[in-house]
């Protein structure tokens, strides 16, 4: 039986002020497929999914993040699950209904503890999608989003209590303390984590590649068209996937993996990286140890748009 009424990661929505900018880097760079341009309004899906669209990109005066996307069984669950909200005290931004966005579906938006929008959906249109050939660097698919907070112990507890994520593993500093939650709502080790920062934002989102020669292919194309390499490439220990990041033209941290850990839900138990171990980062030693350096380049800036819905 299911442990959370939420199945998968569907997509996430970001406004900037650099629209052309970053339409060009999804199209042409970071390797998506455009199903949709709305005129100031861009659709991007991966190759790979079946979903009509993974990240959309929204022309503003200021960068936020619009939203973040989960799908549900179907429209019984949206329905329940807005419903517990509401007996939860969670202020809905809409009661469920026929979405307007591509693929149409049936969803409700809220706001999470920190006031990013969050939108829950079922029966969105499935997309006609392909297998990824051998030696083809692009996304299969959307892999997670994390989010920064300056109090990450209380988003974890608030996902876990109000979406049903189960927590996989935490990174820790012996003199910080917790750094890192990776949350799951299926088998894959994370679908969203949280992460220490100085305030709410876009830490980073992930793509999946089909493997670990397509990663290496599509790291290395970005790096020979000049875009920033914040981090990698290497091999993180929690959830054992590889990792390269980089910044988009907007300053949003980007990031190529493969390789992400299933998890059996029956015999896994959650632990706890020493970060201050150079292997809990990258095992494979190539990427560079993490420091403050790398971190504040992810902090991003501050969001905002919290407990502001998007127009869109």
């Amino acid at each position: 039986m299911a442990f959370s009424p939420i199945t998968h990661l569907r997509h996430f929505d970001i406004a900037v002020p650099d629209y052309k900018k970053q339409v060009d880097f999804y199209k042409n760079h970071w390797g998506l497929t455009e199903m949709q341009d709305d005129g100031g309004v861009t659709y991007f899906a991966a190759e790979g999914s079946p979903e009509q669209y993974s990240v959309r990109v929204r022309e503003a005066d200021e960068k936020r993040l619009d939203m973040v996307a989960f799908g549900a069984a179907d429209n019984a669950a949206v329905d329940q699950l807005a419903s517990d909200l509401i007996a939860k005290g969670v202020k809905l931004i809409g009661e469920p209904d026929d979405l307007k966005t591509l693929g149409g579906g049936y969803g409700f938006r809220f706001f999470d503890l920190e006031g990013r929008t969050i939108e829950v959906s079922s029966d969105v249109e499935v997309r006609k999608h392909r297998k990824i050939e051998e030696r083809e660097a692009i996304p299969v698919r959307l892999s997670h989003v994390v989010l920064n907070s300056p109090e990450p112990e209380k988003m974890l507890a608030w996902y876990e209590q109000h979406l049903g994520f189960r927590l996989s593993d935490t990174l820790n500093h012996p003199r910080v303390g917790d750094l890192f939650y990776f949350l799951r709502c299926n088998s894959q080790h994370h679908s969203i984590a949280i992460a220490r920062g100085p305030h709410a934002s876009l830490q980073h989102a992930s793509f999946e590649l089909r493997g670990i020669d397509e990663y290496m292919r599509g790291s290395g194309k970005l790096l020979r068209s000049g875009f920033k390499k914040i981090w990698g490439p290497g091999r993180h220990s929690a959830g054992d996937n590889t990792f390269t990041y980089f910044h988009d033209p907007n300053g949003n941290t980007m990031e190529f993996t493969t390789e992400l850990d299933s998890i059996d839900e029956d015999t896994w138990h959650p632990s706890i990286y020493d970060t201050s171990d150079p292997m809990t980062s990258d095992q494979w030693g190539t990427g560079g140890d993490m420091d403050e350096f790398i971190a504040k380049e992810m902090f991003n800036d501050k969001d905002k748009g919290l407990f502001v819905p998007p127009p869109v």
